[in-house]
């Protein structure tokens, strides 16, 4: 097992983020819904059991909305308004990922009281600083900062912040930065991200860069956290250039790219549909010269990944340049049961639907 696949399987078996079901009983709530159902029957489409990027809901009058709540706290503690912004934009994400347009967003900050000093910068897990780039100011300049992360992502976006929470209380170096967004399913139905047929190519909309190494970090490959950076007018010409592409009825699958990058959004979606890939690294669209590990696992933000029949590849992919962004056939769904990234032809990572023995 080398080191990318390594760092990638750690994320996907073993961290929470990508293994919720190991930390949250998901058959209490699916037993509550259950019985939800009678008085409200047929109104959840997709529910938290369903490993997907949001809930989808139909509402009394008949209309499907999708909703997604994702917390981006670590990210907090060396970027704060950055982690914010790109909490923001990856709840927007994923409920683009389900077909929605996203709407509105409401927001839970918990911090430390708000005239207590904090540590904000690469050293801000440690508590004092060795790198002479973190900056000290208050909690109440901290939240500051990722009120204006959110607010700015949201601008840009076009979304309502309808309301939320806020708490001074916590102790912790570590402060809560929690998003809903909502918003009304454009497409008949929702789409999914399990892989549904071998042969389908696999389309990322958007440019890739070297940041977000969230993944490395998790899994003790590197020493500094260094989150995405926010990206404002590419997340909303990606936004609108999915949801063209979604509008043809042509996507059947799709996933956003967060967390872990190109190797978890291909990985998860053969893994749910019992499919394989393979995917041509070198064929991805990048910001500069990247490195074959920076390119599969860097969590750049304004991103998206479509699987479309091939003869439905030219026809989406014209959707998405009509908006202004970029696109790339990067590869293809297979009959194998694991994902395959090569750069130049030559593999750099096989990450199988079940962990090592090993990891």
């Amino acid at each position: 097992m080398n080191r990318l696949e390594r760092a990638l399987m750690h994320a996907l078996f073993v961290h929470p983020h990508h293994n919720t079901d190991k930390a949250i009983d998901f058959g209490i709530f699916k037993k509550l819904n259950e019985q939800v159902n009678i008085l409200w029957p047929d109104s959840l489409l997709v529910g938290p059991d369903a490993n997907d990027d949001a809930a989808v809901l139909r509402m009394p009058n008949g209309e499907l909305m999708v909703a997604k709540m994702e917390s981006h706290c670590s990210p907090a503690v060396p970027r704060p308004y950055d982690a914010a912004a790109t909490g923001a934009g990856g709840a927007m994400r994923d409920v683009v990922a389900m077909g929605g347009r996203p709407m509105f967003l409401l927001d839970f900050i918990g911090t430390r009281p708000l005239d207590e000093e904090v540590l904000v910068g690469p050293c801000g897990f440690k508590g004092h600083c060795t790198c002479g780039n973190c900056k000290v100011m208050t909690s109440d300049e901290r939240v500051n900062l990722m009120v204006k992360g959110i607010s700015d992502m949201c601008k840009a976006m076009g979304v309502f912040v309808v309301g939320g929470g806020f708490s001074s209380s916590f102790s912790d170096i570590v402060p809560a930065l929690v998003v809903a967004v909502i918003g009304p399913l454009v497409t008949d139905k929702p789409l999914t991200k399990p892989a549904k047929n071998v042969g389908d190519k696999l389309i990322i909309v958007g440019e890739t860069g070297n940041d977000g190494n969230d993944t490395l970090y998790r899994a003790g490959l590197v020493d500094e956290l260094r989150p995405a950076l926010a990206l404002f007018e590419e997340e909303r010409t990606t936004m609108e250039a999915s949801l063209a592409a979604i509008k043809t009825g042509k996507i059947n699958a799709c996933s956003d790219l967060g967390a872990a990058g190109i190797g978890a959004a291909v990985s998860e979606s053969t893994r749910f549909g019992g499919l394989g890939a393979k995917v041509e690294l070198s064929a991805v669209p990048t910001k500069m010269q990247l490195t074959p590990e920076e390119i599969f696992i860097c969590e750049t933000q304004a991103r998206m990944l479509f699987q479309v029949a091939p003869q439905d590849v030219e026809e989406v992919l014209a959707a998405v340049h009509s908006q202004g962004a970029k696109a790339a056939v990067i590869g293809e769904i297979t009959d194998g049961k694991e994902a395959v990234f090569a750069y130049n032809g030559e593999v750099v990572a096989r990450i199988p639907h079940e962990a090592p023995a090993d990891l």
